[in-house]
């Protein structure tokens, strides 16, 4: 069904044409002046040129056209031509009804589209850290948003397994057990079933071996020839790939989980490795490639570029391949599996020129058809109160599962001091609780903008925060089974609203399909973060007003309580979008 804004954009326009003007100035908007009126349309003034008339005039003929609607309560002409419009009741409440009843809450969606959102790229071999937090709520809650606007959408975790860190393993190994028979060219038998690490000393290993290889440069030698052995094909090294995998990726899984961000494709660099070469070649062939000082690049510049664009590198003077050309086969990959109508990819605003490089390749190339989107949200940096990326607070960069022990413990604690609870179920409270702290924490700013974490802040059961949305939504639960109780069911109808603050929670309420469908067209889901604050601001104020349970007038309560039940179902929908759900009890 249509939202509320383009159901009265249709009303504006019919007075418009009523009044003998063009309909299309009938588009209607949410007022920017709350005090004043609910809407407003300032199509008299974008016609006063066109017909050569004071907006005023205008306004005040369509104004003329537009009182007595039932929909409206009050209307009126302001100078220098707005048209100020405020609903009526009846009208309102109708509408919610009508959504209450529709699936998805009124949504219309669009041509479903079959989508490919990148938001993991973790690094195997070492653990996640607070700087893949942002790629991994931001990429599933757009994953999510893609899906309820009823696309078929495939969430890929695109891990870095085929580059340099893995020569940097190999290389350290060989120096520590130089007897192991991965190491020794002339080995034929079966490489052993078990890694010849653990978790905890892989983990030791990479820093260990990356440190080296920046102030040893026959060291870091010798690991860029193993990986390029590795990439080639070297069976030895393939066994050490294969154990770092299996080590690492149950893991990495582990940590996903705890965030609740699921994958669907669980490839990575080396996935694509094979068909590199007939992708360059190809290239070559269709006359896109040439070399340049003796690597083979795209040129992908064009005449109104404003800055420097440097050549899409696709192989390095050695042969070797790079990001670019991983990420270009990748795309080649997924075209074949999929034919993807779009592309989500959710990394760090920082590679924005790598992926303005591979974006236009991809076109250039041929790789991608015509009319397949391609788009890059680039996502700011998550820093500490200093201003600086966030750190423990020895200066280190902080592993992700201590993040979420101590936001859960954080959590625990606040719970604890405020009710006497069992601890059991305290401590899972708990873990809901700081998962929405963690998530509402940064989807509530916009991804492309850096922010600050604050634990003190978004573990407050106060403010812009998760734990506020949640323990909002838990009061509605607590009215609800309090009159279930009382009652045996919930009423489905809502009606007219008798004050300001129920008529100000109804109107949030409207808003849902326009702010969904904005927060999917513009990939923002802090879109969806500011209208479940909104809503849950004006659902508190209207619960401090109205003696709701108290309330004698059986008529009045009944519809209160529908009131709820859609505002309860509604912000349910909007925190698993953003991934995350709430407790029954706080």
């Amino acid at each position: 069904m249509k939202t509320i804004l383009e159901q009265i954009s249709v009303i504006a326009a019919d007075a418009f044409e009523q009044a003998g003007y063009d309909r299309s100035y009938g588009k209607a908007g949410v007022s920017n002046r709350p005090d004043l009126c609910e809407f407003q349309c300032n199509g008299a003034m974008a016609g006063a040129k066109e017909y050569h008339k004071a907006p005023i005039k205008i306004a005040e003929e369509v104004a003329e056209k537009l009182a007595g609607n039932p929909a409206f309560s009050e209307v009126g002409a302001v100078a220098p031509g707005f048209i100020n419009i405020s609903l009526s009741g009846d009208f309102l409440a109708g509408f919610l009804n009508s959504i209450a009843e529709e699936e998805k809450f009124g949504l219309e969606l669009p041509r479903p589209k079959k989508i490919i959102v990148d938001y993991g790229g973790p690094n195997v071999a070492k653990p996640l850290h607070v700087g893949h937090l942002r790629a991994a709520i931001i990429g599933e809650s757009v994953k999510r948003i893609c899906r309820y606007m009823g696309n078929e959408v495939i969430g890929d975790v695109h891990l870095g397994d085929w580059g340099l860190q893995m020569g940097l393993i190999i290389t350290e190994l060989k120096e520590r057990f130089p007897d192991l028979p991965y190491f020794d060219e002339n080995y034929t038998g079966t490489y052993p079933e078990n890694p010849p690490f653990t978790l905890s000393e892989l983990e030791e290993i990479y820093p260990a071996a990356s440190a080296r290889s920046k102030e040893d440069e026959a060291y870091r030698e010798a690991a860029l020839e193993a990986t390029k052995q590795l990439q080639s094909g070297r069976r030895g090294y393939r066994a050490i790939w294969q154990h770092i995998m299996d080590v690492s990726i149950p893991d990495l899984k582990r940590n996903y989980a705890d965030l609740s961000v699921e994958f669907d494709w669980w490839k990575g660099e080396s996935s694509v490795d094979g068909i590199i070469p007939s992708m360059a070649d190809d290239m070559k062939k269709n006359g896109f490639a040439h070399e340049s000082e003796g690597a083979l690049v795209v040129d992908v510049a064009e005449e109104s570029d404003t800055k420097e664009i440097p050549p899409c590198m696709i192989l390095k003077s050695d042969g070797a391949a790079l990001y670019t050309t991983t990420d270009l086969a990748t795309i080649l990959d997924r075209m074949n599996t999929f034919a993807p109508d779009q592309m989500i990819y959710v990394v760090d605003k920082r590679q924005d020129m790598h992926f303005l490089q591979v974006f236009r390749c991809a076109r250039k190339c041929g790789i991608v058809k015509e009319d397949t989107g391609l788009d890059f949200l680039g996502f700011g940096t998550m820093n500490g109160k200093d201003g600086k990326p966030f750190k423990t607070r020895e200066g280190g960069v902080m592993r992700l599962e201590t993040l979420i022990a101590e936001i859960r413990d954080t959590m625990l604690k606040k719970i604890m001091d405020n009710h006497e609870a069992d601890q059991e179920e305290a401590a899972k409270t708990a873990k809901i609780v700081a998962l929405a702290a963690i998530k509402y924490g940064d989807l509530s700013n916009q991804a492309t903008k850096d922010y600050v974490f604050d634990t003190d802040k978004f573990t407050s059961f106060e403010g812009n925060t998760g734990p506020y949305i949640l323990y909002t939504i838990v009061r509605i639960k607590s009215i609800l089974n309090r009159y279930m109780e009382a009652e045996g069911e919930i009423p489905g109808t809502i009606r007219s609203a008798k004050s300001e603050y129920e008529k100000a929670l109804m109107l949030s309420l409207s808003k849902f399909a326009g702010v969904i469908r904005s927060a999917y067209e513009e990939i923002a889901p802090h879109r969806i973060c500011a209208y479940i604050y909104d809503v849950c601001n004006d659902l508190n104020r209207f619960y401090h007003e109205t003696r709701i349970l108290a309330e004698e007038d059986t008529a009045k309560k009944k519809g209160w309580i529908a009131l709820l039940a859609l505002t309860e179902k509604i912000l349910a929908t909007c925190i698993d979008l953003l991934g995350f759900s709430a407790p029954e009890r706080m």
